[in-house]
């Protein structure tokens, strides 16, 4: 099992004017990813709007991503976008047939009414025993359709297992990420934050990485800060701040805000969206201002860690 570790970008999905996937746009994506250091790719997440993507265009994504890396990093997926466990079950299926290097599982799925653990350990049981025992394993937890966080109970069981490579953590807490990191010690999984407010004090506190929406502005950053902190701590404690401060900007419009970002990059040509319809140059006063402000303090620390 390859391990999933590092910098984890939560990708977008580019859509043509038409509401099509844009796979040259993609294409060029996965170019600016690898290009900026990445560690690892989450193909197939909130971020890709896979909630608004059929199975078919779902598996065509993570095929083609999967493709495209060529096995210079590791790619992994999220498999089940429903709550019926025979659809789940087909789902997720499908997904493990790209060649995704772990399938991973959305905990709010595995408990969709959130009644609790004897739910979640049913899903669970019912999923493991249809899946490849070879294939390995994540777990998500997805802020859709409600953010399930997983007890010590749930998370030490599938740790155990010997099943599950990483945990991409959502619940934005310090003290929760560092108790998750000790139950799952000396077992295959990681835990991998995705808040950027605690991104290097949970580093620190051992979580493996980082992935959250802002892997979609300045991968590079938080991979120093991953990789190269400990040779400048007070370089490290101030581009921390600048992360934290320059991730509150997800809540005006995110997604739709990160594709206008790499529009003006010249990633791919469309900001069409999905899952937010709203022109959010004109719904968040401010916001043109706010992309070009990260843009210019993402180059200002490039400079800086580069020297």
């Amino acid at each position: 099992m390859k391990k999933i570790e590092g910098i984890v970008p939560v990708m977008l999905t580019p859509f043509t004017g038409d509401n099509q996937i844009d796979y040259a746009g993609l294409a060029r994506l996965i170019d600016w990813y690898l290009d900026k250091g990445v560690d690892a790719l989450f193909a197939v997440c909130q971020s890709s709007e896979m909630q608004f993507l059929t199975l078919d265009e779902r598996v065509e994504l993570s095929r083609f991503v999967v493709e495209k890396v060529a096995g210079r990093i590791p790619v992994i997926a999220s498999g089940h976008i429903s709550d019926d466990i025979d659809q789940q079950v087909h789902e997720l299926k499908a997904m493990a047939e790209t060649g995704v290097d772990a399938l991973v599982l959305v905990t709010n799925h595995l408990d969709p009414h959130n009644q609790g653990s004897a739910t979640f350990f049913s899903t669970l049981e019912t999923l493991l025993a249809a899946l490849p025992v070879t294939m390995p394993l994540g777990l998500y937890e997805c802020p859709a359709p409600y953010r399930r966080l997983l007890s010590d109970e749930e998370l030490s069981y599938c740790a155990n297992t010997g099943r599950f490579v990483v945990l991409k953590d959502v619940s934005c807490d310090l003290p929760t990420v560092t108790r998750r990191v000790k139950l799952v010690a000396h077992t295959p999984l990681n835990i991998i934050n995705a808040n950027a407010a605690i991104a290097y004090p949970a580093m620190k506190a051992g979580s493996k990485g980082f992935s959250g929406v802002f892997t979609n502005f300045h991968p590079e950053l938080y991979s120093w800060l991953y990789h190269h902190a400990s040779h400048a701590p007070q370089l490290a404690d101030e581009l921390a701040t600048f992360l934290s401060l320059a991730a509150v900007t997800e809540t005006l419009g995110y997604p739709k805000n990160a594709k206008i970002y790499h529009q003006r990059l010249g990633t791919f040509d469309s900001e069409a969206c999905r899952v937010n319809k709203d022109n959010v140059l004109e719904k968040f006063w401010g916001l043109g201002v706010l992309l070009e402000q990260i843009r210019t303090g993402t180059e200002f620390y490039q400079g800086k860690i580069a020297g």
